[in-house]
């Protein structure tokens, strides 16, 4: 009788410490890509010379690669990647794809959880097929960073859940995949992790990135011959005059043009949780009455009085 065995599911870590050697059979990376949106172009970690640098280039020089392909645009979608990024990247066949993208689907109101699930799948089957070890994470709780009221931030809790189911479906099942959980990693919702804008990752949060995919990259028998320091620096120090300057430039500016797409999100997130709320109290109605308390009896009528009629509803 034959066994079916079962379909290996992918490695979900945290950053955790590195091997302190290198096994002579670790795979050495030559070229390493990474694809998605503002996180990957480095947003939150500028350079000193200006651009920005990220976790793809410290992730880069701590497996030692000596080209990197990075496709990945600020404001991607989950189909931006797979039409736009994916032809790019295969043409560099890479050995290793970091696929970091889906914040902003779900900041938008035509959210579809469905369609990036396909267009995901796709993307990962793609690469796999051209060689590539995928590296894929799960969202953390962005709302535990990004302060919002109850309501908005629940409706935006729901879509985080269902982009990491994205994720999940995707990954399960499939060799050559890595899921990186940012919920996990030690610190991550830390003030200190994030940028300005809280939205993105500071030059800590990128190095920390770029250390929980080196980890898995380890893990998974790939040569990371320059471990990745958490400690800052070579990058751009970021002061207050800096962050007053990106609220000007670039912080209204950005929620001028997203609220179009924000404001219907917005209205959106509110009546779902007012219908939520009501459904609730409706159950609540539905529920057997106790017994009304015994009615105290009220002073006599006086002398010639008659009842007040009922009013009728208008």
């Amino acid at each position: 009788m034959s066994v079916t065995a079962e379909p290996a599911l992918p490695e979900v870590l945290p950053p955790g410490t590195l091997p302190s050697t290198i096994p002579t059979t670790a795979t050495r990376v030559c070229t390493l890509a990474t694809l998605g949106d503002s996180t990957p172009v480095g947003l939150g970690d500028p350079a000193p010379g200006g651009g920005w640098r990220g976790f793809p280039v410290l992730l880069r020089d701590a497996l030692g690669a000596t080209e990197l392909v990075n496709p990945a645009r600020t404001g991607a979608r989950m189909s931006w990647v797979r039409h736009e990024q994916l032809p790019s990247t295969l043409a560099a066949s890479p050995q290793v794809a970091v696929l970091f993208v889906g914040m902003n689907d779900t900041l938008r109101s035509d959210f579809d959880p469905a369609a990036m699930r396909a267009d995901c799948a796709a993307t990962v089957d793609a690469l796999r097929a051209a060689g590539a070890h995928v590296l894929m994470l799960r969202y953390h709780d962005h709302t535990r960073v990004f302060r919002l009221p109850a309501p908005l931030r629940r409706a935006l809790r729901r879509r985080i859940d269902a982009l990491n189911a994205v994720t999940d479906a995707v990954a399960a099942g499939r060799a050559g995949v890595g899921v990186l959980d940012l919920d996990r990693i030690p610190g991550g919702y830390d003030r200190a992790s994030w940028a300005v804008d809280r939205l993105h990752p500071s030059e800590l949060g990128h190095r920390m990135l770029a250390a929980g995919f080196a980890a898995l990259l380890a893990d998974a028998g790939f040569a990371v011959p320059h471990p990745v320091d958490l400690r800052c620096g070579g990058g751009r120090r970021v002061g207050a005059a800096h962050r007053a300057a990106w609220l000007v430039v670039k912080g209204v500016p950005w929620l001028a043009r997203r609220s179009r797409d924000l404001g219907p999100v917005i209205v959106q997130g509110l009546v779902d949780e007012l219908r939520r709320t009501r459904t609730g109290d409706r159950g609540a109605s539905r529920r057997p009455a106790a017994p009304a308390p015994p009615a105290r009896p009220g002073p006599p009528p006086r002398a010639g009085s008659a009842p007040r009629p009922l009013r009728r509803p208008a």
